[in-house]
């Protein structure tokens, strides 16, 4: 884990104007809603794109506005660790076997696969609007909404102002879709997508009928690789000092999948290199922040904050030199793991808390869907707010991971895996398997089914935890054969 920040930058106000298994859900059964139409929240999803479990602390608004005010979720987590189709699952409540969105592009991801699967026409965002909130995407879509498909807008959002992006983020020199219509930004301080997106934002806020509730969507491209900072935060972190966890840039990796036994140990151009993209995350990360203090800070002027459930995420965990791998895809925690924040004043009364639930992307949707008192169809989530509440008797205990790849350069082999407080177990299209204790060994390092097979414990557990598995692993991804 990297180390705190010793020194934040000084930086001012910015204003640029304006299981048990039977606990887990099945598919296809629609929620019983908690709220009256008289008393719906609004309710603000902000969503980072692959921002790291452990990369809150410095962020200072989040901090002060979320943080202290609210519910921290330490063990929040993706039930596929790329953003494309934990975006799919985050819209829509589903996995994806049922999204059919397991990679970034076709044919098992992308925008075209969502939208000619039909997917897009039954999401948070419909089943909202057609209640009668005031629906609002700023921000990253899906991949594959480009400058070709800005014509395009999804149904169900009344406020459509998204980047169409030519590669996977977007800074400067981009174009966005604004309820159908391009627009061009180029390179110049005041077109740093991330202060655009949050002008968009609190500009919707503001433009909000008083008479409906609002759902806003902001998913800013920070602090996806490049991660461009902003030039007011281009020396921000002078004393950075780069994480060096036990399982970074591990040393011995026979016990590890052959795709990660394949790679070499890091080279110090490999590390230096990682060391300058991981401190530009943080520093554009602060943008996000500044986001967060216009979003919430015109809530407030509008008189909404009070009644709004504002949650903050991570699409997906990114590893940074971890067992010698930089990005996500793989089932190890730091691409599964993310950032997961809640307030709403109602319930967690302005004080800072943490609870240690499993809690998913996968139960985004369902929570909205409760809070907003519509019914969420298919979805395969459930609703986290009886946890902010403290009235929840039960929660899941064990939870799916899957993930598959399309195209030529696979890198990672399909694989299924579940994952519980104590243990994660993952097997792979080529027959490898993984098991650890996350309490004993919470970096990782021992795959219990090489260096200790025959223990009574490890077969005990491994029985355990395949057989959820095949249980839960249906239908498995592409490529993967139960």
């Amino acid at each position: 884990m990297p180390p705190v920040q010793s020194a934040r930058p000084v930086r001012g106000r910015l204003r640029v104007g304006l299981l048990t298994l039977a606990l887990l859900a099945m598919p296809g059964i629609a929620r019983t809603p908690v709220t009256s139409a008289a008393t719906r929240p609004n309710i603000v999803l902000i969503l980072t794109d692959d921002q790291r479990f452990d990369e809150l602390a410095q962020m200072p608004t989040v901090h002060s506005e979320l943080v202290s005010q609210g519910m921290t979720f330490s063990n929040g987590f993706v039930v596929n660790p790329l953003c494309c189709p934990s975006r799919a699952t985050i819209l829509t409540g589903q996995y994806s076997h049922s999204t059919q969105m397991y990679d970034n592009n076709p044919p098992y991801g992308g925008f075209q696969t969502f939208r000619h699967s039909h997917e897009d026409r039954s999401t948070i965002a419909t089943w909202l609007d057609t209640s009668g909130y005031d629906t609002g995407l700023v921000g990253k879509y899906l991949n594959g909404y480009g400058p070709k498909t800005v014509a395009y807008t999804a149904p169900g959002w009344d406020t459509w102002n998204v980047l169409a992006m030519r590669g996977h983020a977007s800074y400067f020199d981009y174009t966005m879709s604004i309820d159908g219509t391009p627009a061009s930004f180029g390179s110049a301080p005041a077109d740093y997508s991330t202060d655009v997106l949050a002008s968009d934002a609190v500009r919707f806020i503001q433009n909000a009928p008083a008479t409906k509730p609002l759902f806003l969507y902001f998913a800013p491209s920070a602090p996806h690789p490049p991660a461009t900072p902003p030039p007011r935060y281009a020396n921000a972190f002078p004393d950075f000092v780069p994480g060096r966890p036990p399982n970074y840039n591990e040393a011995d990796v026979s016990d590890k999948p052959p795709y990660i036994q394949a790679k070499h140990p890091w080279s110090p151009t490999n590390r230096s290199q990682q060391d300058a993209l991981h401190r530009r995350q943080l520093q554009s990360l602060l943008a996000v922040d500044d986001a967060v203090e216009r979003i919430v800070d015109a809530l407030r002027a509008t008189g909404r904050l009070d009644d709004t459930l504002i949650v903050l995420a991570g699409d997906n965990g990114l590893a940074i030199g971890e067992h010698r791998w930089a990005g996500k895809k793989i089932p190890y925690e730091e691409s599964i793991h993310i950032p997961l924040v809640v307030r709403y004043d109602p319930v967690t009364h302005h004080a800072a808390s943490t609870n240690a639930d499993l809690v998913l992307n996968l139960d985004f949707a369902p929570t909205f869907a409760a809070a907003g008192g519509v019914s969420a169809p298919g979805v395969e989530g459930k609703s986290f707010l009886p946890l902010l509440s403290g009235t929840g008797r039960s929660w899941r205990s064990i939870f799916l991971i899957k993930h598959a790849n399309s195209g030529t350069n696979i890198q990672v082999p399909a694989y299924c895996g579940v994952r519980e407080t104590r243990y994660v177990y993952v097997k792979y299209a080529d027959g490898f398997e993984e098991l650890y204790n996350l309490s004993a060994d919470p970096y990782q390092l021992k795959n219990l089914l090489v260096t200790n097979p025959g223990g009574s414990v490890v077969v005990a557990n491994y029985d355990r935890l395949h057989s959820a598995m095949l249980q839960l692993c249906q239908p498995p991804p592409p490529g993967f054969t139960l």
